[in-house]
């Protein structure tokens, strides 16, 4: 289906300062050249924000410089990530008070759960805010899988309005796809694997959060397009050159993690001249000698690096 949340919603880098403070001059060059690259929406406060790293204080101060920067150009969408539920509604009232468009959790981690305790925390959610509530699905860092067909019940109930996947499960996401399509698409679906979009797409996705795209967003926002065309070579074409310029994350040795993947991500864009550091949020390493030149190896390989 096609909602107001669809199309290519980037999950933004939060450029920092050598000191670790947030560097609002890139933030602000940041996202005005994503909307210049046609993006859909803008996603703060996830995983390739580095949002696990950040006090309350910090987070508070990314949401406004966001919502300040794209001052109503496109959908701003919040993650609102913590482990338990009282503290992420804490989070969403910071979300509210700012003024987002939605606000992206994930399931409770750090204790043990299982479905129960998940279905009671995102309907808790709900209940707590009027804003649209997404489900973050990232077993890889809360340990725990949304269930397709909870998502699916939540969402004809109308407690959740869609799902970020980011478990790199690709069978689950064909299977919530389908789930979603028999029930009425009541979920707006979203895949946050960079390499294969494109099979996201065949599936009936809504819509893509690439974090690559913080380093060149072009290619999603015509793969998104022939998509919406029925133009499969192009998103074939564009998903292959996306999947080549991936491979700054495979280029680091000796970091992993955030410090391999966002690290990456950063230094690319300190040597496109987008951000002005690659600084990682305490304790991540930053890319440094050796391995900004592998980066960097990689862009020339792609044509993005002189």
């Amino acid at each position: 289906m096609t909602t107001k949340f669809h199309g290519v919603i980037p999950p933004v880098v939060t450029p920092l300062t050598t000191n670790g403070d947030l560097d609002v001059p890139s933030y602000e060059k940041l996202i005005n050249r994503l909307l210049g690259q046609g993006v859909d929406g803008l996603f703060v406060l996830g995983s390739t924000s580095e949002v696990a790293f950040f006090d309350d204080e910090m987070r508070g101060r990314v949401l406004a410089e966001a919502k300040r920067i794209i001052n109503g150009r496109v959908p701003l969408l919040a993650g609102v990530i913590d482990t338990e539920t009282l503290r992420v509604i804490r989070h969403i009232r910071q979300a509210e008070d700012v003024g987002v468009d939605a606000v992206v959790a994930t399931a409770p981690f750090y204790a043990i759960t299982g479905p129960t305790e998940v279905e009671n925390h995102f309907r808790a959610l709900h209940e707590a805010t009027d804003l649209p509530l997404f489900v973050y699905d990232i077993p890889v860092c809360v340990h725990v899988k949304v269930p397709v067909e909870l998502m699916i019940r939540l969402g004809r109930e109308g407690v959740i309005v869609g799902c970020k996947d980011s478990s790199a499960d690709d069978v689950s996401f064909r299977r919530l796809a389908l789930a979603n399509r028999a029930a009425g698409s009541p979920l707006s679906l979203f895949t946050g694997h960079e390499v294969v979009v494109d099979g996201a797409f065949m599936s009936g996705a809504d819509g893509v959060v690439p974090g690559l795209a913080n380093v060149d967003a072009t290619n999603y926002v015509a793969m998104y397009k022939a998509y919406r065309e029925g133009d499969w070579e192009t998103v074939r074409i564009e998903q292959d050159k996306a999947t080549e310029l991936f491979e700054i994350v495979f280029a680091p040795q000796g970091v992993v993690g955030p410090a391999a993947g966002v690290g990456a991500f950063k230094t690319a864009m300190q040597l496109l001249g987008i951000i002005a550091t690659n600084t990682m949020s305490v304790p991540l390493p930053t890319l440094t000698d050796d391995n900004v030149e592998r980066v960097a190896e990689v862009l020339r390989r792609v044509g993005q690096l002189a």
